[in-house]
């Protein structure tokens, strides 16, 4: 080749790359971003105000601190007005509208929590939205002791508990190097007896936050009731109609897909969260745009082999939370279902299951709950599934859960059945720990080898994230 081919060549090259180049940099998902963006911020001020009875200057302060930065574009407004309004009587917000793009309205709903409005939506359709009507407590939980009630005596710490470490590992927990990890509440049990309690300004026992990707393993443990029920199997196809549907549905491939493998976050199917697509479409249009749950996980194609690859989706969970809606059958056994299966059972009586404005579950994520219900559902766990002399969930089903998916052998057996595992390379904490986790930094952490349930809470912003493992590593140095 000539030198002037070869120059003609790569200018050739060059033009075509840079004009592939331009073309990539384009966002074509801003409006999406933006109206994603809003319905956060709704949803976010919304339980903030009525789930949480936090004040609009912390809720500003912390609970949005998330939004700060390139990634969401910032906060809407301030704590002293802005584009967004606060309805106190609908126990509503809107968010957005002018030139803060689209508006996006969140409502308390009763039994509930806030339930996120499709852009476009108003007072008028705040009737159709689901809710749950629950009776009021037939006993006084003060007067209840723990772990049913919340009546805690006031007793030594164990012998086994140094009580020097474990306020070490306490002052550790809220006094962060980071800034943006804002550490709210921490739980310690050990042999079921609560030995720690502490919470920041703005918090107490009461106090319902959001649990995040923590409801995922709140999800798994309804779906194991019914697996111990023969209700759901774990193995065979999951009796979904997919979309978009073909003509003949029973040669679809996604056919192929189990519960294992949703549970295991194998599904194959094509990865939304996973590709930088999380607060722009797929499971983001439900939590916070007012887009179904169950329409948008059907409706993904198969790009893998069911079971053989790891992709942490909402999706995946979603689309096992509506197996568990096909097994029950009925809709208001359904809508019940959480409440008469576990809650109840086990005392999480300030627990809200979200969800979407179509009365589907959102327990991916979209739970509300204070610090001491997620130290009982860990201590059922702890228990080896048994409250109170009643099994809730059988030893298999936390064998299932605490055993690591296929598809991480490689990549360090870190991830269970919706729980996450210690890692193959972590050797500095006890291996027998595994982990319900979510996004700024809500962790349930139960230790077998050391008798010791973890929960702390949190409104973090940072990063880097606060690291479970970590926790537990200063934890069990107060353990004799």
């Amino acid at each position: 080749m000539s030198l002037v081919s070869r120059l003609i060549s790569w200018l050739l090259i060059s033009l075509f790359s840079g004009s592939v180049a331009a073309e990539n940099s384009y966002d074509y998902f801003s409006a999406n971003r933006q109206l994603v963006r809003n319905g956060l911020q709704a949803v976010l001020m919304c339980n903030g105000l009525y789930t949480s009875n936090r004040h609009v200057i912390e809720i500003f302060e912390q609970e949005l601190a998330y939004l700060t930065g390139a990634r969401f574009g910032g906060i809407v407004g301030s704590a002293d007005g802005g584009d967004y309004q606060i309805n106190s009587t609908l126990k509503s917000v809107s968010v957005g509208g002018g030139t803060a793009g689209p508006s996006v309205s969140a409502v308390f709903r009763d039994g509930i929590g806030c339930v996120v409005m499709s852009p476009g939506q108003g007072p008028s359709d705040i009737s159709s939205l689901p809710l749950l009507k629950l009776p009021p407590a037939a006993v006084n939980l003060d007067l209840i002791p723990w772990p049913s009630g919340d009546r805690v005596i006031d007793e030594p710490l164990p012998d086994a508990i140094n009580a020097k470490a474990l306020q070490a590992a306490s002052d550790w927990t809220f006094n962060r190097q980071i800034p943006e990890e804002i550490t709210t509440g921490l739980i310690i049990l050990y042999q079921g007896m609560l030995i720690h309690e502490r919470y920041a300004a703005g918090f107490d026992r009461h106090t319902r936050t959001r649990t995040w990707s923590t409801a995922k393993s709140i999800a798994a443990t309804l779906i194991g009731i019914l697996v111990d029920d023969g209700r759901l199997k774990l193995d065979e196809p999951l009796g979904i109609e997919w979309l978009p549907a073909i003509k003949k549905p029973e040669d679809d491939p996604r056919n192929a897909i189990t519960l294992r493998h949703l549970l295991n976050m194998s599904s194959g199917l094509y990865p939304v969260d996973r590709v930088n697509r999380e607060y722009t479409t797929g499971s983001s249009r439900a939590y916070w745009a007012g887009a179904s749950s169950i329409e948008g996980a059907r409706d993904r194609g198969l790009v893998r082999e069911p079971g053989t690859y790891w992709d942490y989706e909402n999706f995946d969970t979603l689309l096992a939370v509506y197996a568990m809606k096909l097994a029950l059958g009925d809709d208001k056994v359904y809508q019940m279902f959480p409440q008469r299966a576990l809650l109840d059972r086990i005392g999480m009586n300030s627990t809200l299951i979200g969800t979407d404005r179509f009365h589907d579950f959102v327990l991916s994520s979209q739970v509300y709950t204070n610090t001491r219900d997620l130290a009982r559902f860990g201590l059922l766990y702890a228990q080896g599934g048994v409250w109170q002399g009643e099994r809730i969930i059988s030893e298999d089903w936390i064998a299932f859960v605490r055993t690591p998916a296929p598809s991480t052998s490689k990549l360090g057996n870190f991830y269970g059945g919706q729980w996450w595992l210690v890692s193959d390379g972590r050797d500095d904490v006890p291996r027998s720990a595994y982990a319900a986790a979510g996004s700024r930094g809500q962790f349930v952490i139960v230790v077998p080898s050391h008798d010791l349930v973890i929960v702390r809470r949190g409104l973090d912003y940072s990063k880097e994230g606060f690291d479970q493992w970590d926790l537990v590593r200063e934890v069990v140095k107060a353990v004799n």
